[in-house]
């Protein structure tokens, strides 16, 4: 593929930590071509065939005498899950390599912004893709049919689009602990990065092992969809599009705030109401239903506790951001003592070049000034 995240003209030496950062791509791709390539003989296909392929697949009739493709979970599920890691880092870095970097060097952004935009970039990608899959999921498999969240629960036979849909989820959000080393994140900015993306494969994960697919289907498309119009407006104010970045960050803020009380909803229906009427005093873990009243009091509570979390940060931000409006306006009507200092740090915050470009255009002005 020939991607390189490097601009320097040296080469890093062979095994180091730079030469494996700026060659990750290639690497990975490699490593998932041998199994790709492994499937085409018979000696490697079973080995193979773990990794590409779907597992536990469980064939049945229906009502018109077809077979019919569904699917469960199990620990072959890991294999599948590892492959589609590897295609997850190297779709990441074509993002990177060809859109998100070539649009960097045209907006010469600040080291701050630049790291900011990356993530918006990659995870713009991402919600977008999961959001309109995640739709049509949704209507082909009739959820949207309020009822059909709970009806016939335990849901453990999975369709492939499903089962599909789920491992790329669990594979997307592994892969971003990785990327925080190939991206080369600095120390202060990894802990949000971790914290989300944590939160993101708990939940997952845990409405994956416990058959509530359907109702976590829901509600990431409807938090995804959220989550894409934020990171819209952040790179439309990165790019300086100030008023569609407003508008934006507008619309942000009142689905926020509906997705938050429509995701509670969801979960009291499903959790309390819906799955109430078929509830179990005990787990059956060879049928898969974990209807038992501890774990959807537990599972409400989670999701619950979740959004109030989110919705506490929320409120918080923009406590915060009126405070520094009011303080910036207060600053602005004091004598122009600190401006000398306020230039000097707006300077540092660019890359290097527009530094250098800054720091000389200042000279050339104080010289005219002298001069004058």
């Amino acid at each position: 593929m020939g991607m390189r995240r490097g601009r320097s003209t040296k080469n890093p030496p062979i095994f180091s930590h730079e030469f494996f950062i700026q060659n990750h791509a290639d690497i990975v791709s490699c490593i998932a071509m041998v199994f790709v390539v492994g499937l085409m003989f018979q000696a490697t296909a079973p080995v193979a065939s773990l990794f590409v392929a779907l597992q536990h697949n469980v064939t049945r009739n229906d009502s018109s005498s077809e077979d019919v493709g569904l699917y469960t979970y199990g620990r072959k599920d890991i294999f599948s899950t590892m492959f589609y890691l590897l295609i997850c880092i190297v779709v990441h870095a074509v993002i990177q390599e060809y859109v998100l970097d070539k649009l960097n060097r045209k907006m010469h952004l600040s080291k701050v912004k630049h790291s900011k935009f990356n993530e918006s970039g990659q995870l713009l990608a991402f919600y977008f893709a999961s959001a309109v899959w995640g739709a049509d999921i949704i209507v082909r498999e009739s959820y949207i049919n309020i009822n059909q969240l709970w009806e016939g629960y335990p849901h453990a036979e999975l369709t492939f689009v499903v089962k599909f849909f789920f491992i790329l989820q669990i594979a997307y959000w592994i892969h971003c602990f990785p990327e925080l080393y190939f991206q080369k994140i600095k120390k202060e900015e990894m802990s949000s990065r971790i914290q989300y993306a944590t939160l993101y494969l708990v939940f997952i994960v845990g409405a994956y092992v416990l058959n509530f697919n359907r109702v976590a289907l829901s509600m990431m498309v409807l938090h995804y969809l959220v989550e894409f119009v934020f990171h819209l407006a952040r790179l439309l104010y990165f790019a300086e599009k100030s008023e569609l970045a407003n508008t934006g960050f507008m619309v942000f803020n009142g689905l926020f705030v509906l997705v938050r009380l429509g995701t509670i909803i969801l979960a009291v229906l499903t959790f309390w109401y819906g799955l109430d009427q078929s509830s179990q005093a005990s787990v059956d873990f060879a049928a898969g239903n974990f209807n038992a009243q501890w774990i959807r009091i537990n599972c409400l509570a989670a999701v619950c506790l979740l959004q109030a979390w989110m919705m506490w940060n929320f409120i918080n931000f923009h406590l915060r951001r009126r405070r520094e409006k009011s303080a910036a306006s207060r600053r602005l009507k004091s004598p122009n003592k600190k401006k000398n200092k306020v230039v000097e740090e707006d300077i540092n915050s660019l890359p290097e070049v527009d530094q250098n470009t800054a720091t000389e255009n200042g000279n050339v002005r104080a010289r005219k000034g002298k001069k004058m």
